[in-house]
């Protein structure tokens, strides 16, 4: 079985990377042309990505819960490429808060730009946050969106404890938003930096909505609490 794993994950995935090549040149003179339809390109790119990973890997997606319309922060969980990829698909305008050397990757970096997302440079924690919060300020010109971010600020594998990192705190005290919550178990089926796929339901579940107003202590102490706990308790259905 391992082996049909693993030829599993190398056929979906050299599937993957060649659709975002052939669709992102195709759809960008459109992705250029407006944010809207930009959008529209990288959910039908996400739509085909789905289809890969059902026939190929045997990997099906499913979300629970309600997905935010509004302008708001959202809190994720963050296992692999594939919470992106579902996230991408259901939300109306995401805005992803991403690491700065991304703008410059081929296809994803003119996406993701033409997105909004916001690009960080990590370093020293201080100089991390302030970068974290203009690229936040410089995107209110957009108006309206969902502005992802992940707390833990990386890919952490199932069973892992990873710390919740205070950006995301400081992002919801600045800008007054209200914070959804999103766990997920996608890590059990495409595991960061993994050799191969394993079949199963891949699940990101909208959980719940911070108001805002809490101190900057009890907000982040929810947000571990709750995405921890039902991510935890999704990977244990499987």
């Amino acid at each position: 079985m391992i082996i049909i794993y693993f030829f599993r994950a190398l056929i979906s995935d050299f599937l993957i990377y060649l659709l975002m090549l052939v669709l992102g040149i195709i759809f960008s003179p459109f992705a250029a042309f407006s944010r809207e339809m930009a959008c529209k390109s990288v959910r039908c790119y996400c739509m085909c990505c789905f289809w890969v990973l059902k026939y190929i890997a045997k990997i099906n997606v499913e979300f629970r819960g309600i997905p935010p319309e509004k302008n708001v922060l959202i809190c994720a969980k963050h296992m692999s490429f594939l919470d992106i990829l579902m996230l991408a698909y259901i939300l109306p305008k995401p805005r992803f808060v991403m690491k700065k050397e991304l703008r410059w990757a081929p296809i994803l970096g003119f996406y993701a730009m033409r997105l909004g997302c916001s690009p960080v440079a990590r370093g020293k924690r201080g100089g991390a946050i302030g970068s974290l919060k203009r690229s936040i300020n410089r995107k209110k010109e957009l108006g309206d969106g969902q502005t992802v971010i992940y707390p833990q600020g990386t890919r952490v594998l199932p069973g892992v404890k990873a710390p919740y990192k205070v950006g995301a705190g400081i992002i919801y005290r600045d800008q007054k938003l209200p914070c959804v919550l999103v766990a997920t178990n996608t890590g059990m089926f495409w595991g960061r930096r993994s050799l191969f796929r394993y079949p199963g339901t891949a699940i990101i579940n909208f959980i719940g909505e911070i108001p805002p107003g809490l101190s900057l202590q009890d907000f982040m102490g929810k947000v571990e609490s709750n995405i921890e706990k039902e991510s935890d308790t999704l990977m244990s259905s499987n």
